[in-house]
């Protein structure tokens, strides 16, 4: 056996080994709100222009704004989730995102829709996908068992990258025909497809462990970062994903004036530039589990996080015509598939090291660490573009993404010893103890949906 495999490593189910009902119904679910959230991809800032005549500042603002009180409004609901049954808090939270996103539509419809209500909208919506990819990666962890994992988080990366490929055309051409109240709308069905296939999952949650104190402390508030902080592989990961999809996402707005501002590339070319890329997000994701089989969680892990770093810094070359056209689709190719290799291993990577009493309060402080980086690094990449210049700014941001992987955990470690699944799950369908049957969001995504594990960076899109 080559040195580094452990034997969870190389136990795991064959390529297309059913995971059970219960998970098919789970990735079913998964997929349908991952396809309504592409469709709707760029909806809110073109109703703020187009439908309320929203300036520059105002689209901004609802880009960063939404997401950063959402993140704070999320911060008491990962201790809260903890001590719930998962699977109930997955299902509200699809029907809170769906119930809010409906308002938009009925308000456009009654002709009061204002720009103060897509900002509590967003909120709402950025708080619930907190909380959802809290909860789902915690439920995962209690579905599957740990050599599982892998397989089960390449497949949500893989449907990801699908509905990344195919959802925007679909979307941009439903705009065209019916506007973009009509893909909220579609978003917000989505949601509740989503809700009714978690709901037709049945089986038995066993309850969470119950908590000493009847009232939440205050204490409670900064468990997970606490446990995040206190674990040696988890600290350096989580800094390195952090600064790394802050500073990706944060060049995102630079890089969109650059290329349809002084580079005069047309709407079509930069839409093309991203989407077609997304091809190798699909890839990555397939192969993420043939290499871990072959050479090792830890090799891969740190490998794909090294290379991934390498390559936004060619977007300083960036130059006019079909060679800058091609310079971009190559370089976010060579970012997006190693993205693909990396986010399932990363997610698989991050469950292991983490207890299962703990995970629901981890991810949410990971999910809410994620966003506020990403929002305050834009902010100051703004600022940075304003003095530096839009070439110049991306060319640090690629600079600095260059030192990320000095913060991968640098050696191989055993997952958590821990008991496996309870006896809510049902016997699967193929060989070994498979459980019957997501996401990030995330985480996934978006930005770009954990089961949503944490969703990568793809220039402009961010699964919810």
């Amino acid at each position: 056996m080559r040195s580094g495999h452990r034997l969870g490593e190389l136990r795991g189910p064959l390529p297309g080994h059913r995971l059970g009902r219960r998970f098919g119904w789970l990735w079913g679910a998964y997929g349908t709100s991952a396809l309504g959230t592409w469709l709707a991809f760029g909806a809110f800032p073109l109703i703020a222009v187009q439908v309320l005549h929203a300036g520059p500042a105002e689209v901004a603002a609802l880009a960063s704004v939404g997401a950063a009180v959402g993140a704070v409004v999320a911060v008491p609901l990962g201790p809260w989730v903890e001590f719930r049954r998962k699977r109930p808090v997955l299902i509200a939270t699809d029907l809170v995102r769906c119930a809010a996103l409906l308002t938009i539509p009925a308000a456009f419809a009654c002709g009061v829709l204002t720009f103060l209500q897509l900002l509590l909208v967003s909120v709402v919506v950025a708080a619930a996908d907190i909380t959802f990819r809290a909860a789902s990666g915690a439920y995962l962890k209690t579905l599957l068992p740990a050599e599982d994992l892998l397989v089960a988080n390449a497949r949500f990366e893989s449907t990801t990258w699908t509905t990344t490929i195919i959802g925007p055309p679909l979307g941009g051409l439903a705009i065209g025909l019916l506007g973009p109240v009509a893909t909220v709308v579609a978003d917000a069905v989505s949601y509740l497809l989503s809700a009714l296939g978690l709901r037709a999952m049945g089986g038995h949650e066993p309850p969470a462990k119950r908590r000493e104190a009847t009232r939440m402390r205050a204490g409670d508030l900064v468990d997970g970062w606490r446990y995040i902080l206190a674990d040696p592989t988890l600290r350096p990961l989580f800094f390195n994903t952090a600064l790394f999809n802050g500073l990706v996402m944060a060049t995102q707005p630079l890089l969109t004036v650059l290329m349809l501002g002084r580079l005069g590339f047309a709407p079509w070319q930069y839409g093309l530039a991203f989407a077609a890329p997304a091809i190798g997000g699909l890839l990555g994701s397939r192969l993420a589990r043939p290499l871990v089989t072959r050479f090792g969680q830890h090799r891969i892990l740190t490998g794909s996080g090294v290379l991934r770093a390498t390559w936004p810094v060619g977007l300083a070359f960036l130059g006019p015509g079909t060679g800058g056209l091609l310079l971009v689709m190559g370089v976010e190719l060579g970012l997006i598939f190693c993205c693909g290799v990396f986010n399932p291993v990363y997610a698989t990577y991050r469950l292991e090291r983490t207890a299962t009493d703990r995970v629901a309060r981890t991810l949410s402080a990971w999910a809410v660490t994620t966003k506020a980086s990403t929002a305050l690094l834009t902010a100051v990449w703004g600022v940075l573009g304003g003095l530096l210049g839009p070439r110049t700014a991306i060319g640090l941001a690629g600079v600095l993404l260059l030192a990320t992987p000095l913060l991968l955990p640098r050696r191989a470690v055993a997952r958590l010893s821990e008991p496996g699944p309870g006896p809510e799950l049902e016997p699967g369908p193929g060989p070994g103890p498979g459980p019957g049957s997501r996401s990030e969001p995330g985480s996934g995504q978006e930005t770009r949906p954990e089961p949503e594990p944490e969703r990568p960076p793809n220039r402009g899109r961010r699964p919810r």
